[in-house]
């Protein structure tokens, strides 16, 4: 039987300030969308007319690969399992750390090497951000992140560390391009309330904008670091989709053909979530070019330990180059097909996105449909997709967009017939509100 225990008048225990503040972001429309779904989701059996989601960030375009490859090539986790069950070193283990650097060059077309003493593995981006900003910056202190960004990190790097993110506002002037003069503005900006600035975070190209970062993009970026002596992160989730592995520029290669100068500021952060569609794992790590933050993080990762099984499941698959190189290959095409698929099926129902090239996004602009430019109708509009048309897309208001009638829509977490089924509701819409206004 159930203990029930009744609140009397409202007199509770006091909590720490963590516990009772709201910066975790929860009242977002982004969680909201969430909830959404989980109330009533769609399945093309037994709930068709349920809400689809498309504002979780998932890749399971390529999970059969995976799923053929642990059915045919069973992981040597069960023969040692003794030494795996036992206490292991929280640096976690060479043979996943050598299999990670290893996928980690592969992943950018073995144009940048990666040492596995460097790396720190953590449970997930979400942990190897949130343990970066901790070593990284003070409570009070901030980090410089471009917008549009993931609605996430307003939890991931402010809740528990009590660091402040000022955004760098970016614009469809340019495509949302990061500008020298945008830098320079969200530095000024913050130093204008005496805030202390310790680093920039970019997502490359694991950003809601569905491209990647530029070359030249990249170095100023990492030039402007250089001047203002801060650090810079680089969450670089590759998932490729519409592009050729050259098309993705990792800071590691800026380092490189620079021979590491200035590298002790730089710190890349990479997770197995999206690249080999495997959130559940909780697999992530860090790479960084400063000793004192690779010591450190690792002092820290014991509080974000990924289990040995996994790591020794993980390391068998990574190593093995036959599989690597056709996951790659197949994903790259298969993102690339379904990226086509929402792009075009959005034109048809009149409704354009910005080029992208990589990611498992699409950005796309709804401004025109909005009665006025401001985020309440944008709110509006969001609230009638939710329920009316029963898809779960995210405003761009709360990835901190300064320009209305923008959403992030995610293509690669349902079956391109789930995908199909979306479109319709859409172009739909589209129709009934084109009816409205004629």
């Amino acid at each position: 039987m159930a203990i029930e225990i009744e609140q009397q008048g409202g007199c509770v225990v006091g909590l720490s300030r963590i516990a009772v503040s709201d910066t975790h972001g929860e009242d977002s429309p982004y969680f909201a969308g969430w909830k959404a779904y989980d109330e009533n989701p769609y399945d093309e059996l037994t709930n068709p007319c349920g809400v689809i989601q498309m504002g979780l960030a998932e890749n399971q375009v390529s999970f059969d690969l995976v799923e053929q490859y642990l059915e045919e090539k069973p992981s040597e986790t069960t023969s040692g399992f003794r030494e795996n069950a036992l206490f292991q070193d929280y640096h976690g283990l060479l043979s996943f750390r050598k299999a990670m650097a290893s996928f980690m060059e592969e992943i950018r077309g073995g144009r940048a090497k990666f040492n596995p003493e460097r790396i720190v593995i953590t449970a997930g981006a979400t942990a190897a951000n949130e343990l970066l900003t901790f070593i990284l910056a003070d409570p009070g202190d901030a980090l410089l992140v471009p917008t549009p960004y993931y609605p996430g990190f307003d939890r991931d790097l402010r809740w528990r560390t009590g660091v402040n993110i000022v955004p760098i506002h970016c614009t469809s002037s340019n495509n949302f391009e990061i500008t020298p003069q945008s830098l320079h503005q969200a530095y000024d900006e913050a130093r204008l309330k005496n805030i202390k600035v310790r680093g920039i975070l970019i997502t490359n190209p694991s950003n809601p904008l569905g491209a990647t970062i530029k070359r030249k993009t990249l170095e100023q970026i990492l030039d402007f670091a250089t001047l203002k002596n801060i650090h810079l992160i680089s969450d670089e989730i590759y998932s490729g989709s519409s592009f050729s592995p050259e098309e993705f520029v990792s800071v590691s290669e800026i380092l490189e053909a620079r021979n590491y100068k200035d590298s002790e500021r730089v710190h890349i952060v990479y997770s197995l979530s999206k690249d080999l569609g495997l959130p559940g794992f909780r697999v992530g790590t860090i790479y960084s070019y400063n000793d004192k933050v690779v010591t450190t993080a690792r002092r820290m990762s014991s509080f974000t330990l990924i289990s040995s099984q996994t790591q020794q499941l993980l390391a068998d698959m990574l190593s093995d180059k036959g599989f690597t190189e056709k996951y790659i290959r197949v994903n790259r095409e298969r993102l690339r097909k379904r990226y086509r698929m929402i792009v075009d099926g959005l034109d048809k129902a009149g409704i354009k996105c910005l080029n992208g090239n990589a990611g498992l996004f699409c950005w796309m602009n709804l401004s025109t449909i909005l009665d006025q430019q401001t985020k309440e109708k944008e709110l509006e509009l969001w609230e009638l997709i939710l329920h009316e048309v029963r898809v779960n897309i995210s405003p761009g208001s709360s990835c901190h967009c300064s320009e209305p009638g923008w959403f992030r829509v995610c293509f690669a977490n349902m079956s391109e017939q789930t995908l199909e089924v979306a479109l319709s509701r859409i172009h739909d819409f589209m129709g009934r509100r084109k009816k409205i206004h004629n």
